[in-house]
């Protein structure tokens, strides 16, 4: 009954794609060969699918495969590519794609017919469905939420709907506040963290070094003198790195168990607390103001961590897990905005743990909660499976 089930709601979703598609090629502005090779020419990046053309220009850098894998394919039919093999992509990559919508092929020659017939052929051809997020084109008159207002308020009235909306992703900024001066507290470029937080780590670095240096930290010291342990320089290099691996455990934890919630449809609050810390960025996940975290609302956090480590060990001791961990959640913030906009050689780390996070975006949400890597995944089994890698 439940194969009987889906196959009877594939068959609708089909029957509405290619009502779909059928529609919007009728209403569609024409788009000539001629026009097609000039746009390619003059540097733009417009791509078929079928018959449909798409000018996806400003999404060539954020392309998870690289530019050149857009670049060169201007002016081609790119469905073969988005079936795979190697990569099949998903339902949201499919509907990040309609974004780009121009417009149709203009079928004046033969070849150009024949375009058009494979264009048909595509809406009626069953490819790939996900079992989770349905396939519907961005139009943000339409949408859900009112986009010319601030999201924040709105999203808590989606109740149910929330969650399929939050992770069906857009290529748009988002504004949160209606306070502009709010608005811009909640926005942070990249360098930033590095310019408030870095020197921090350095200066600390260097006053737990010469602190150690002297010889005068000892564990235990305040239950007793005879049996203290003394802690030498070079302990701090082991406690800076076991600073690194708490946070990493953090990352992964904040994360899984925050970030990535699941509100109840009924409270209002914890929906509108949700896309506050993390919903908004599955929302727009390429909005560069919103890929790293503020200093400020960073500090509620980091400096509670340090009072702490200060009550529980000899400060020295503390600050040099304390400063590790700091260090930690710098490279954590850079690795999160590099993986969302950098352009790593393929076949290295960086480019397979790029289209790693892009597919927690944009298919498997419910996994892959690892950013700098992907060793809190494997033991609590939120890994992305290798065959599931080649689905976006």
């Amino acid at each position: 009954m439940q194969i009987r089930w889906r196959r009877v709601t594939r068959r609708a979703l089909l029957d509405w794609r290619t009502l779909f598609f059928t529609l919007r090629s009728m209403a569609a502005r024409r788009v000539t060969a001629a026009e097609l090779r000039d746009k390619c020419s003059a540097g733009a990046c417009w791509l078929r699918r079928g018959s449909s053309v798409y000018d996806v220009s400003s999404f060539v850098k954020l392309h998870p495969g690289g530019e050149h894998l857009l670049q060169d394919r201007a002016g081609t039919d790119i469905q073969p590519d988005l079936d795979g093999p190697p990569h099949r992509h998903s339902d949201n990559a499919l509907r990040w794609l309609e974004q780009y919508y121009v417009g149709e092929m203009e079928a004046e020659e033969p070849a150009q017919q024949h375009l058009r017939e494979r264009g048909n052929h595509y809406t009626k051809k069953e490819t790939h469905y996900s079992d989770g997020i349905q396939f519907h084109p961005f139009d943000p008159e339409k949408d859900l939420v009112d986009w010319e207002k601030p999201l924040l308020w709105q999203v808590g009235h989606l109740r149910e709907k929330y969650d399929e909306w939050v992770h069906q992703p857009v290529d748009r900024p988002i504004r949160l506040f209606q306070s502009d001066f709010v608005e811009w507290c909640s926005k942070t470029a990249w360098y930033i963290v590095l310019a408030v937080w870095a020197p921090v780590v350095v200066y600390l670095t260097w006053y737990c070094l010469t602190e150690l240096a002297q010889g005068e930290t000892r564990l235990f010291a305040s239950f007793t003198k005879e049996y203290a342990i003394p802690v030498p320089v070079f302990c701090f290099f082991p406690l800076f790195f076991m600073g690194i691996m708490v946070w990493t455990l953090m990352e992964y934890g904040i994360h899984r168990y925050i970030f990535h919630m699941n509100p109840p449809a009924s409270n209002y609050f914890l929906i509108t607390l949700h896309f506050m810390l993390h919903g908004q960025h599955h929302k727009a996940p390429f909005d560069s103001s919103r890929l790293v975290f503020p200093p400020v609302p960073a500090s509620f956090v980091i400096v509670p961590l340090y009072l702490l480590l200060q009550v529980v060990l000899p400060p020295v001791v503390g600050l040099s897990l304390f400063v590790g961990g700091l260090f930690g959640y710098v490279v954590y913030d850079m690795m999160h905005y590099y993986l969302h906009y950098g352009s790593p050689y393929k076949g290295t780390y960086l480019a397979w743990l790029k289209s790693y996070h892009v597919r927690h975006h944009f298919e498997h949400q419910k996994t892959g909660f690892g950013i700098t890597s992907t060793l809190w995944d494997r033991p609590f089994n939120t890994l992305i499976p290798e065959d599931a890698i080649k689905d976006y």
